[in-house]
């Protein structure tokens, strides 16, 4: 359904926007509520019975949520299997954030190293299909390369639009190692992602940014997997880094629809957090959302240097449904975080540092109180950015055991 016009369209049509002439707004998948006889707890308990599947279907942590994701695609689905992430608690991390009941859900353990991997395999599911000749995204390099991942599963040829200069080399890596079409664009996300709905309107392409609706009931799971991992007792905040927003509306779109299945019984607040050169979001949050604002952006975050956002309208719905908030945070904060979460032994990207700098922003200015429960989602893995390290260095020594010894004494 278009959720400009209300347009409503078949479930297998390869439009990733709304077809109606001069409409095009985003899609979005609409389930029908589950019977009586299997909502609430009765959904919860099929959920939980299939954890610890290790083969098959049911063995990916978005597929065990099949009936929440798309349930008309039977047992036809491409995965690795995703999900299954951790939800860790580090006291070092709590403490620098000053959120003693701080959890960490960690995404960057998908099989990419990144949580794209779960709407990627119900995208490239649907792709499939619908008959797709190839798909397609535009990227600051983790899309691509759990697109490049997941089209090679399915034997689809792969187009990315990456911006020239402005992604990190794990990720680029990623991409071309998974045999992907890889173009380097002369500009930024925004212009690629143009130049990416230009080519699937033209060539026929089915694309698979997080425009396209199935990516987000993929991410949906994050927060169902995170609520089960948490025996359905919801925790008081979600904190989100915010890019294109793509994980701020399938998000919203996933508490809403646990609360009216009875999975859970009230709904956490959400906090999306952009960094203060990416943060067209936070100022539209400021404004109350009466406008829709654009920035150029420049962060050391680059899977959230998005200055466009195209999940705008449906991620201001869901901080609005939830009483969440926006905030920002520096690059240095970014960076500082990120030491902390890479010392404590987790480990993650630039972008994922962001949420754990929010929370601690949030704390520090009474947002979130103390005695809070409050769950983080780390979004990439540490290898997915190599080069934005820390201060840690290696020591060059000579082959002796007295370096070695000078080195340990410090």
């Amino acid at each position: 359904m278009c959720a400009t016009c209300g347009n409503e369209i078949p479930e297998t049509d390869p439009h990733p926007r709304c077809p109606r002439p001069r409409c095009g707004g985003l899609l979005e998948v609409h389930h029908r509520p589950p019977p009586p006889s299997q909502g609430g707890h009765a959904l919860r308990a099929t959920f939980d019975a299939r954890r610890g599947v290790w083969r098959g279907v049911l063995a990916s942590g978005v597929w065990r949520f099949r009936e929440a994701v798309l349930p008309s695609v039977g047992d036809d689905v491409l995965t690795y299997p995703e999900g299954n992430t951790p939800l860790l608690a580090s006291a070092p991390v709590a403490q620098w954030a000053g959120s003693p009941g701080l959890l960490l859900k960690h995404e960057g353990h998908n099989p990419t190293g990144s949580f794209k991997d779960r709407g990627m395999t119900v995208g490239v599911t649907q792709a499939r299909r619908i008959g797709a000749r190839a798909v397609s995204c535009a990227s600051t390099g983790n899309t691509a390369a759990s697109l490049a991942a997941y089209a090679a599963l399915a034997d689809l040829p792969a187009l990315v639009l990456v911006p020239k200069d402005q992604v990190a080399a794990g990720k680029l890596a990623q991409a071309l190692a998974y045999g992907a079409r890889t173009v380097l664009v002369r500009g930024n996300f925004d212009d690629c992602l143009t130049l990416a709905a230009e080519a699937s309107e033209r060539l026929g392409v089915y694309l698979l940014n997080s425009i396209n609706p199935f990516r987000l009931e993929g991410q949906k799971t994050i927060v169902l997997e995170l609520l089960q991992q948490l025996s359905w007792d919801p925790p008081d905040w979600i904190v989100v880094p915010a890019g294109n927003l793509g994980n701020t509306a399938a998000f919203g779109k996933a508490l809403e629809e646990a609360r009216a299945w009875g999975l859970i019984d009230r709904v956490p607040r959400l906090a999306a957090v952009q960094a203060e050169g990416a943060a067209p979001f936070a100022l539209s949050f400021r404004s109350g959302f009466t406008r829709r604002d654009r920035v150029t952006p420049h962060t050391v975050a680059t899977a959230i240097n998005i200055g466009n956002p195209v999940s705008h309208d449906r991620a201001a719905r869901a901080i609005r449904e939830t009483s969440g908030v926006v905030t920002t945070v520096g690059d240095d904060d970014i960076l500082e975080a990120k030491a902390v979460v890479d010392r404590a032994g987790i480990g993650c990207e630039p972008a994922s540092a962001a949420a754990v700098a929010g929370a601690r922003r949030l704390m520090k200015e009474g947002v979130i109180r103390k005695a809070d429960r409050v769950v983080a989602v780390l979004t990439g893995h540490l290898l997915k950015d190599p080069g934005t390290g820390g201060a840690n260095r290696p020591v060059e020594i000579d082959a002796n055991l007295a370096e070695v010894e000078r080195v340990m004494r410090g």
